[in-house]
């Protein structure tokens, strides 16, 4: 039988501050609603708040700029602070173009800018950027512990963050980080409908559940950070989002 999935926002949640505990946070947000957390429920974080929490605001009049920064922005057209936190952040840059930098980051996304973002952020004491977690799997685990503790259900946790893939044009919601949930589902080996072997058939469960969510968090003013997801049924799975990064010696675009 196929899951039918919900999707329920948890609106009310303050504007994250660094050292916030992001499970508090949830918990008093649910408090005056009617919606409450359920065994198997999955809790998709968007990656932005997780990094506030875990103070990954950078002061861009604080970066000190190194020549290969200055270079690069050079080529591509951008602030060269900017520029030096992308580097600090990527394992490689894959393409540059003027205003565009796609690099490998660190914990092995491929994306724009390595994830370094100025969006949705309080620019009022001076320009910033905002960097991934350092450990996006670690995030999620401990965000799990602590809400399982508060609520005593078994719960899955998802770390969002929106990125573009190749050859499609908009960015869709992606799982950086989980705990509690099995990420790939392999099928190869069961048959078809037709009784037929499937020979490369592996479905992305976290990016699936992250790309639902974001449909309900948005990109900009909507001002939903978390969402619950019901119906994918959480468990105790050693799988993390790390798991579906595909290896670079397999990546094909790069």
């Amino acid at each position: 039988m196929q899951p039918t999935l919900s999707i329920f926002p948890i609106a009310d949640i303050p504007i994250v501050q660094s050292g916030d505990d992001l499970a508090l946070l949830i918990g008093n947000a649910l408090s005056p609603t009617n919606l409450k957390l359920e065994d198997g429920d999955v809790v998709v974080v968007a990656q932005k708040i997780v990094s506030l929490s875990e103070n990954r605001l950078v002061r861009l009049h604080d970066v000190e700029v190194s020549p290969a920064a200055e270079a690069l922005a050079a080529e591509t057209d951008k602030d060269p602070r900017l520029v030096e936190l992308i580097l600090r952040e990527s394992s490689a840059v894959i393409r540059k173009k003027p205003g565009v930098i796609i690099a490998r980051h660190r914990l092995g996304f491929v994306g724009a800018n390595a994830g370094v973002d100025q969006s949705n952020i309080d620019h009022s004491d001076g320009e910033c950027a905002l960097l991934l977690p350092d450990d996006p799997d670690r995030s999620a685990k401990e965000l799990r512990e602590s809400l399982m503790k508060a609520t005593g259900k078994t719960l899955g946790i998802v770390v969002s963050d929106s990125m573009n893939r190749p050859w499609r044009l908009g960015s869709i919601g992606t799982a950086i980080g989980s705990a509690g949930i099995s990420v790939l589902n392999d099928r190869c080996g069961q048959p078809d409908l037709f009784g037929r072997d499937l020979k490369a058939t592996v479905t992305n469960q976290a990016d699936g559940i992250a790309a639902a969510a974001v449909l309900v968090m948005g990109e900009s003013t909507e001002r939903v950070p978390v969402v619950i997801v019901r119906g994918m049924a959480a468990r105790d799975s050693a799988q993390m989002a790390r798991d579906c990064i595909r290896p670079a010696a397999e990546d094909l675009f790069l």
